[in-house]
């Protein structure tokens, strides 16, 4: 028996995880590493860290699973998206380190860049112009950093979007390839044309000769060389982390929705093989290609989902791991008033607002950190019910249930307060790692693995189903009084 391995990469963490054939996890492997803030709005992770923790997590999962390189049908890839890097075509080494997504250096120029250039870029991108994607990073790599816009205009630099990064690593620099779904995340692909475009380099003055080949989501790559302990595995499958978590939520109709609940949170429903423009303010993306055919997905992001409860452990300190969360937030009735607008990256969509900052109102003599947890860990659901307000009106789907994946969804008091303020059933599957279920699908169709998208879809099986609980009319007086706190979020500048 064989079994798929699939690397996830993710903004906090590197993991690795073994799948058999029936969809189950027989394997996983993690590891944390460093977030680097050298400024206020900056955020980096040193490359070599993600290989390194990235290589080590796939060999250690393998070893955990007591398998070898030949028992791995193919290898699949999932990864943080939009997140920038630049290095060296002959060395392979790093010229500066990686410009997170969440990072906010760029903004002002994205403000600039707006005014003249903003419909253009929807139209060919399906994007909103915001220093999230990864053209405007990119920009700012080549103009600050030394030397770098003579050797990209000389050929002898390379950028990518992290699943470059890993399979040039992997193939010891012998492929530089990325995937539909992450290109259409870098502001700098057509996805319409399904190409790098022309006068978006122009625009944002990227020389073509540093990009990647751009392939399908579930083909063969090629074959690992490094690390050794894996080396003769085919790579057979890539896609962006959210991408990646609706195919594997076997989300393959048109008008299937799921929700991540990682660092951030990320909406996407399934829109089928026409690229629609969102008239509100979501962004429309390539979801994946397979076999010649492309299908698309709205998508609306939120840049602080379980960051939040990160941030309470790591600059609060008043948790002492992210699971200590539920237990704090529960230990009071309700918020006692208090709401949390986690801006600290601006808010995304719907709202594109890269001024805002993150609020906290409502605080009396009373309030204690409990409220403070409980309003944090509330946010998380109140962003995502303004997603999911915006997607309804742009498909005009009415949805009858919202499937549910990621960390965060073993936290059941979040799970039950999502949909008590959507007022729809929230269901969590059986295999919660649908990011890398995922890659490893793509992975596990382009070598036949798998053999096709229905047998998948058998396999797909709810673990819970959240009911709402709460009241219509009280769900209502909660999201207008979260309305009130955004607003405040997003007038702090004015202020």
């Amino acid at each position: 028996m064989k079994y798929i391995l699939a690397l996830d990469q993710g903004t906090t963490s590197s993991r690795a995880i073994v799948f058999n054939r029936e969809s189950e996890v027989v394997a996983i492997a993690q590891e944390e590493y460093t977030q680097i803030f050298p400024r206020s709005g900056w955020v980096e992770h040193n490359p070599l860290e993600i290989w390194e923790t990235q290589s080590r997590t796939a060999v250690e999962a393998l070893k955990r699973a007591n398998l070898s390189p030949r028992d791995i049908a193919a290898l699949g890839i999932t990864n943080q998206r939009e997140t920038t890097l630049v290095w060296n075509r002959k060395t392979g080494e790093p010229i500066c380190n990686a410009i997170v997504w969440q990072d906010r250096r760029t903004s002002d120029y994205c403000d600039r860049l707006r005014s003249q250039y903003a419909e253009t870029i929807r139209r060919k991108t399906g994007l909103e112009v915001d220093a999230y994607f990864s053209a405007s990073k990119l920009k700012w790599i080549l103009d600050n950093v030394e030397n770098a816009r003579r050797q990209a205009e000389s050929g002898e630099l390379c950028f990518g979007t992290v699943d470059s990064w890993l399979i040039w690593k992997m193939t010891d620099g012998e492929i530089h390839v990325t995937d539909v779904s992450n290109a259409s995340r870098t502001m700098l692909f057509d996805i319409q044309k399904l190409d790098w475009d022309d006068e978006l380099l122009e625009i944002f003055e990227i020389p073509r000769s540093i990009l990647p080949r751009i392939a399908s989501s579930s083909e063969i790559y090629g074959e690992v060389k490094t690390p050794s302990e894996l080396a003769g595995i085919p790579i057979a499958g890539n896609a962006g982390d959210q991408q990646a978590a609706l195919f594997g939520q076997a989300c393959f109709e048109k008008g299937l929705s799921k929700n991540t609940y990682g660092t951030g949170c990320f909406l996407l429903q399934n829109i089928g093989t026409q690229a629609v423009e969102s008239k509100n303010k979501l962004v429309t993306t390539v979801a994946w290609q397979i076999g010649g055919v492309t299908e698309y997905a709205l998508e609306g992001s939120v840049f602080i989902g379980g960051a939040v409860i990160q941030w309470l452990r790591d600059s609060l300190g008043i948790i002492e791991k992210s699971a200590d969360v539920e237990a704090l937030a529960n230990s009071v009735d309700d918020n006692c008033g208090v709401y949390f607008v986690p801006a600290f990256a601006g808010l995304g969509a719907p709202h594109w607002d890269q001024a805002a900052r993150g609020t906290i109102v409502g605080l009396t003599r009373g309030t204690g950190k409990a409220h403070i947890a409980r309003a944090a860990l509330e946010s998380i659901a109140y962003q995502s019910a303004d997603l999911l307000d915006a997607m309804r009106a742009d498909s005009g789907v009415q949805f009858k249930e919202l499937r549910v994946d990621g960390g965060a969804t073993a936290n059941e008091t979040l799970m039950q307060f999502q949909a008590d303020i959507l007022q729809i059933p929230v269901v969590r599957p059986r295999v919660t790692e649908t990011t890398a279920l995922g890659a490893a699908y793509l992975a596990g169709l382009a070598v036949g693995f798998w053999q096709s998208r229905d047998e998948l879809a058998r396999q797909w099986q709810s673990e819970k189903i959240f009911e709402p609980s709460m009241p219509p009319e009280k769900a209502q007086e909660l999201r207008q009084k979260w309305s009130k706190a955004v607003e405040c979020a997003k007038g702090w500048e004015r202020l």
